[in-house]
């Protein structure tokens, strides 16, 4: 059904636009833009509505409804891309890959280490865990307020 209305959004549109620019402008004249207008309308001469503006009417409303309802659709659907704001993680649990260990205990790092360009066996070694990043430095003695 989407795919129906998407595809009859994009004739309304293309018909549109061709419709807009197939009309002549009303008094679009220099004399037009000093006031000089054939009629003493707010918006120029009025004259009869030709198949042009009819055609141009009918096809913004179809162009109005088919995005409305493509909008719709498109809301109720849901489930596709949650919002930023209704994203749930679940939380990390001690032990778990990709977990934060706990600042002071000690991970195991696999590391190969090379010697003028020879590489030699991996080898697992115990790393503890900062409380703060490398690149800052932590907090010495009490703090004044």
């Amino acid at each position: 059904m989407i795919y129906l209305l998407t595809t009859i959004h994009v004739i309304v549109c293309l018909f549109l636009v061709i419709v807009v620019l197939l009309q002549s402008g009303k008094a679009a004249d220099l004399a037009g833009a000093f006031g000089g207008m054939g009629s003493q309308t707010v918006f120029g001469p009025r004259g009869s509505a030709t198949v042009l503006s009819k055609a141009t009417t009918i096809a913004a409303g179809l162009f109005m409804v088919t995005s409305l309802t493509l909008s719709i659709m498109a809301t109720r659907s849901g489930g596709s891309v949650p919002s930023i704001f209704e994203k749930k993680t679940a939380p990390l649990k001690g032990g778990q890959p990709g977990s934060v260990p706990a600042p002071g205990s000690q991970i195991p790092i696999t590391v190969t280490p090379s010697v003028d360009g020879e590489q030699g066996k991996p080898q697992v070694i115990q790393t503890p865990v900062q409380a703060t990043p490398p690149g800052q430095a932590a907090p010495k003695g009490p703090q004044k307020k």
